[in-house]
């Protein structure tokens, strides 16, 4: 089994900053991509941003110049600086990574965390 832990949610005023950190334990072979998806009250969830094993990143058009994703592939960590935080900037934050366990390390298996929760005030 796999587990994915976020933390670093809170409640912060408009135009401050947080860092979410989301890490990954259990037993597996590799995790591929890895991701920051953002669910508000009533919405669907979507794509934050997300980063391959070859660093390569990709931001929602809301996140661009603002959030920055990175990762420590060695520690199966993945992070979410978030600057300039704005209220639509609020919801649960979720954490997914593509995961390749020892039983089937050709095919990648989708986790998600619980979330952590993001208040941005005015």
């Amino acid at each position: 089994q796999v587990q994915l832990v976020e933390s670093g949610g809170g409640l912060v005023q408009a135009g401050g900053s947080l860092r979410l950190s989301c890490a990954a334990s259990g037993t597996f072979f590799s995790i591929n991509t890895m991701g920051w998806y953002r669910q508000a009250p009533g919405k669907q969830r979507d794509l934050v941003a997300s980063i391959t094993s070859g660093g390569s990143t990709n931001y929602a058009d809301s996140a661009k110049g603002r959030f920055t994703i990175s990762r420590d592939s060695a520690e199966n960590t993945v992070y979410l600086q978030m600057n300039s935080l704005k209220p639509e900037d609020t919801g649960v934050y979720y954490c997914n990574a593509g995961v390749k366990p020892y039983s089937s390390a050709y095919v990648a298996m989708n986790y998600w965390g619980k979330g952590t929760l993001v208040t941005v005030s005015s």
